[in-house]
């Protein structure tokens, strides 16, 4: 199932400045081709660009209110008073508690950290939190990944006489919660030079301008860095500017000297120790870490980051595993159940979106539902169940359609709703479900393009086997690490065959394990892996040709590393002559 994709390749860079490029830094031009699609035009932004350095990590006290924030965590180290570390149970709110607990652990022994339930409290700073924090004696909540929008609770806290810090990085309203100091870049009035940083790279700042401040040497926010990469791959923000400097020391990190907890999450997902990349947060471990919040606790992931002890850390990320490996099970079943609801004419929108909704189905697991139908059908997606009384839900997009917009303007139909263009969660009373779905129809009718509709795999540039010598994969290794705004490159090349050894692998053998030669160089073959995608295999094995976009991995196994194709899409060379 799922569209066919439209194959659009890239403009061509300005061929003089590719050309000078290629010259100054003795690279092949398709690489820099690359580098000028990416704004480096010069030899010195190269550099800067294939060498990161923590030097030019940004003034955290350039945030609006950073100062506040440090005095006010300093008055509370110095007295002895309560702080409590409060964060979401997702990645980026698990990863940033972490961080800042376990760097405050270091200086006072008066520091907790609360994690809301996703069933009892949702997402946010919850009522039952600030009540938790007084009648434990706390002083002082600082909240990370949450907050931005929690200007009652903060009223609420300061009248119980708890003083709040706020880091966020979700967009602000119009009235900023009255709070000791909030930290989020993305505030109108915050002149810091990077807007784009996580919910625990803000917490990584807060903690970077304390110690600046207060002769704690930079080497010991060094171990913290790990955390950080986990919650920008996991949090899709952008790999560019500070975060990019982030990642590339959180990945080094990671591989080099992982905190336990996560050393532990790497074993267990498989993963080769010492070859993570981004792509392995995403798909691997940020899901493991994501499986406590959605299946049990949030609590239980904080528990797992912080531990210091190997066989503590093992047990927790084995019950981790355990509650994952449910949630895989129970998203496939409600993915089963929701894709024949739609085939059978169960969509509640009039075919412009996909909703759906089912008063059985695991809170915990549909957002990824939603994600699926979204592969599935490619339209804007809500999927919706029912929590406490109310209906809940999550909504995903397709490219270019804000969807965020289209629930925000069913505001006052709504019992709360959050999140950005692409992805958003909601609640609504069931009276309102009718006229919510009606409204979505006609908003996405109204507004989404046929252009929208049409997935596309963008193309950086065409590229025959011959180019891809050990030198080129070395110099395209250092692009990494690959994430928004810095995606792995994608080739195209054409009339390519299998060498004969080709075949289908996997569970069900719905992947694809090539051998893929080009016409013009029938001596030279390059391994080729294609998931979901042994509808080919047919026509393939049948000596006929096909055009072939791809990306380009280091596939580690057994301790060898080999290049390999990660094919994206393949097209049959007769549909296109």
């Amino acid at each position: 199932m799922g569209k066919d994709r439209e194959w659009i390749l890239k403009e061509t860079a300005d061929p003089e400045t590719v050309s000078r490029l290629a010259s100054e830094l003795g690279i092949d031009p398709v690489l820099a081709g690359l580098l000028v699609q990416r704004g480096i035009r010069t030899f010195q932004e190269a550099r800067a660009f294939f060498r990161p350095e923590l030097q030019s990590l940004h003034d955290p006290f350039l945030m609006k209110d950073m100062d506040a924030a440090v005095e006010r965590v300093r008055r509370a180290v110095v007295s002895g008073e309560k702080i409590l570390v409060y964060g979401d149970y997702d990645v980026d709110g698990t990863t940033a508690v972490s961080l800042v607990y376990s760097f405050l652990r270091d200086l006072t022994p008066g520091v907790e950290f609360y994690i809301p339930d996703r069933y009892d409290e949702g997402y946010g700073v919850s009522d039952k939190g600030i009540s938790w924090a007084s009648e434990n004696g706390f002083g002082l909540i600082i909240t990370l990944d949450c907050g931005i929008k929690a200007g009652e609770k903060v009223a609420k806290a300061a009248s119980l006489g708890i003083d709040m810090i706020i880091c966020d990085h979700h967009l602000p309203e119009n009235d900023i919660p009255a709070a000791v100091a909030v930290l989020d870049p993305k505030r109108a009035d915050c002149g810091y030079p990077f807007d784009d940083l996580s919910g625990c790279g803000v917490g990584f700042k807060l903690v970077q301008a304390y110690a600046s401040r207060y002769g704690v040497p930079f080497e010991k926010l060094i171990p913290l860095l790990d955390l950080t990469v986990v919650s920008i791959a996991s949090d899709l923000v952008s790999v560019t500017g500070e975060n990019r400097i982030l990642a590339h020391f959180g990945l080094k990190r990671l591989n080099e000297s992982p905190r336990q907890g996560l050393l532990a999450m790497i074993r267990l997902s498989g993963l080769e120790p010492s070859h993570i990349s981004i792509d392995d947060i995403v798909f691997k471990i940020g899901p493991r870490i994501n499986a406590a919040g959605r299946m049990e606790t949030g609590r239980m992931a904080v528990e797992l980051l912080t531990a210091t002890d190997v066989s503590e850390a093992m047990r927790i990320a084995g019950e981790i595993n355990e509650y994952n490996n449910e949630r895989k099970s129970i998203d496939r079943e409600i993915t089963r159940a929701a894709l024949e609801m739609v085939q059978s004419g169960g969509n509640l929108s009039d075919g412009h979106a996909t909703i759906v909704y089912d008063p059985s189905w695991h809170k915990g697991v549909v957002g990824i539902v939603a994600s699926r139908l979204v592969e599935a059908f490619y339209r804007p997606t809500i999927v919706l169940t029912r929590s406490n009384g109310l209906i809940t839900g999550s909504a995903r997009s397709v490219h270019g359609f804000d969807l965020y917009g289209a629930i925000e303007s069913c505001a006052d139909i709504l019992e709360n709703f959050g999140g950005h263009i692409y992805a958003a969660g909601l609640t609504l009373r069931e009276e309102n479900l009718a006229e919510f779905c009606r409204r979505i129809d006609s908003y996405v009718g109204s507004t989404i393009s046929d252009e929208m509709l049409t997935p596309v795999l963008y193309i950086d540039s065409r590229l025959d086997f011959s180019r891809i010598t050990p030198k080129f994969f070395r110099i395209l290794k250092q692009f990494q690490p690959f994430g928004p705004g810095n995606v792995a490159p994608v080739f195209e090349t054409d009339n390519v065959y299998d060498n004969g050894n080709g075949r289908k692998v996997g569970a069900e053998g719905g992947h694809l394990k090539l051998e893929l030669i080009q016409e013009e160089q029938p001596y030279r073959h390059i391994s080729a892996i294609a998931f979901n995608m042994s509808s080919h295999f047919d026509h393939i094995r049948s000596g006929n040709p096909v055009d072939i976009c791809y990306s380009i991995v280091e596939n580690y196994y057994r301790g060898i590393a080999n290049l390999q194709l990660r094919i994206k899409d393949i097209r049959d060379r007769e549909e296109i002559i």
